[in-house]
């Protein structure tokens, strides 16, 4: 298994695990499925922002993928990123999305970030557990904020502090 920054030629895979999360689970909020021009366009956006878009790789097969971008649009939380990572069906379990997640924090820690803040179905507690092992804390809770499958989702808000500033530079 290898670990890089997503190319263009990365986007069939990473489609096919987005679509899967929206089809099949509540890790993704959105009903419509994406085509590969879209998430190539995904991945050429984050990284002219500069923001990593990471892909862990075996030979030509996506595996799972983790990206961060802005938190709010506005200049007083330029420092704060909200995440996500998503992992194949097939590799899930093997401990892959720790690896992208540590990762992750070690871009956003290069990059001279504050937070990383996770938003996560309430009701997904192998993700929760799967963040709070690396350190997040849960934040917020924000009942009935969404819906799929034809019931009210909770949003869980977990954040990891990723420096000790005392103040902002």
């Amino acid at each position: 298994m290898e670990l890089r920054a997503a190319t263009a030629q990365d986007a069939a895979g990473i489609a096919l695990i987005y679509n899967d999360a929206v089809a099949n689970t509540t890790a993704i909020w959105n009903d419509v499925q994406v085509d590969v021009a879209n998430r190539a366009a995904w991945i050429a956006e984050r990284q002219a922002q500069g923001f990593p878009v990471l892909v862990a790789v075996e030979g030509e097969a996506v595996l799972g993928y983790a990206s961060y971008g802005p938190w709010r649009p506005h200049d007083g939380y330029r420092r704060t990123v909200e995440h996500s990572v998503y992992v194949s069906t097939q590799a899930r379990g093997q401990g892959l999305g720790v690896t992208l997640m540590e990762a992750l924090i070690a871009a956003a820690k290069a990059q001279g970030l504050h937070v990383m803040v996770a938003g996560i179905d309430a009701s997904n507690a192998v993700s929760i557990r799967l963040h709070e092992r690396l350190g997040f804390a849960q934040t917020g809770l924000l009942p009935q904020v969404g819906m799929k499958f034809g019931r009210w989702l909770d949003l869980a808000f977990l954040q990891l502090q990723l420096d000790q500033a005392p103040t902002p530079e």
